[in-house]
């Protein structure tokens, strides 16, 4: 298309001044085609292909090729390039007309008046349409900068929404939290049972780890996640102070924090359902390490008890799918024999930043979700 219109550029203005049939002078069609033949420098000088065209002007068959060396001056020059320019074509073939015909004054206004029109219109339109281009992007670059204003206005309301939903769960959440921690406390330093002091003191830290896990997923404590060999011995040693029949086979080496992380929830999920669904049930834990993958295997037998009534909107295994498949890894839940298995892979290969912004989403809606 480009190569298209630079050939018409040149062939048109040519085909005019060899349709003019009479020239005033021999040199006059020689000139006119030396200046169409001039046009593609209009490109790279302009001043240049315009210079050309002012011998093909004096011959009096000049103006096709002038025409468009003067709109690529209107595209591309300034005001004063191109009142300068007009002003030259203007008066250089008006005068030479004025002096050999011999004009009147009234006649010699008109001429003058006529030429600059014909130079005038096609720089006036070059710039114009160059001004309507810029403005467009303008216009563009505005709508562009209000869309990013609005998102960023957006996000910012957002954010404040967020905090405050934080700062309400935190008042609210955390209050009853501390009354529990604070209470228990008081039971095991009244009661005269050990039995009853050591629940007491333990319902204590299951309340005071409550409010930390609440704090950080509310970004209003930003705790070290847990890692997978510190958190999950302590979780399963509090979960056979609870009563539960659990047995750990750690053989996992060092792992990232966040797939410590998203590891002890799998676990931590997994033995909250055997609380509530399999009371009695022998909990077996296994951890391994292989080709840059960390295995999480946590199997039940079948329960020995009746299984409480269910609470709860029953999402948990949904929301811990969602959290390993953030940290890229996958969750198989299903029926093992006459129990139940929750099986996890994560990949501990890739880089801790990725893993880190994973697994803290994921951490976020496994919490939301249990």
């Amino acid at each position: 298309m480009v190569i298209l219109g630079e050939v018409l550029a040149v062939t048109v203005p040519a085909a005019m001044a060899l349709m003019a049939g009479t020239a005033p002078y021999e040199w006059s069609l020689p000139a006119a085609l030396f200046a169409c033949i001039a046009l593609p420098l209009r490109h790279r000088r302009p001043w240049l292909s315009l210079l050309a065209c002012l011998p093909a002007l004096l011959g009096g068959l000049g103006w096709p090729a002038t025409v468009v060396a003067l709109y690529h001056i209107g595209r591309t020059s300034g005001v004063r390039s191109m009142a300068a320019w007009v002003a030259v074509t203007t008066l250089t073939p008006a005068t030479l007309v004025v002096i050999n015909e011999s004009l009147p004054p009234s006649r010699t206004l008109l001429t003058y008046a006529f030429t600059l029109f014909v130079s005038g219109a096609p720089t006036a339109l070059g710039a114009l349409i160059t001004t309507r281009q810029e403005l467009t992007t303008t216009l563009a670059e505005a709508q562009r900068a209000r869309a990013a204003e609005l998102a960023a206005r957006e996000h910012s309301a957002r954010a404040a929404e967020r905090a405050r939903i934080a700062r309400e769960i935190h008042d609210a959440v955390g209050h009853h939290a501390t009354l529990i921690a604070v209470e228990s406390a008081a039971l095991a330093a009244t009661t005269d049972e050990p039995e009853t002091r050591v629940a007491a003191l333990r319902l204590r830290t299951s309340a005071k780890e409550a409010l930390n896990e609440m704090r950080a997923a509310l970004a209003l404590l930003h705790a070290e996640p847990p890692r997978n060999q510190d958190g999950i011995p302590t979780l399963v040693e509090r979960a056979r102070a609870a009563g539960v029949k659990v047995t750990l086979d750690d053989q996992s080496g060092p792992i990232p924090p966040a797939v410590g992380r998203a590891a002890f929830r799998v676990v931590q999920e997994a033995l909250t359902n055997v609380t509530k669904h399999a009371p009695g049930a022998e909990v077996h834990v296994r951890l391994s390490q292989r080709d840059g993958t960390l295995r999480i295997s946590v199997v039940n037998g079948p329960p020995t008890a009746a299984a409480a009534e269910p609470k709860g909107d029953g999402i948990g295994l949904h929301g811990l799918a969602e959290r390993v498949r953030l940290a890229g890894g996958t969750l198989r839940c299903g029926p093992s024999g006459d129990g139940f298995a929750v099986e996890a892979t994560l990949p501990i290969s890739s880089s801790e930043d990725g893993e880190e912004g994973a697994g803290s989403r994921g951490a976020r809606r496994g919490q939301a979700s249990a």
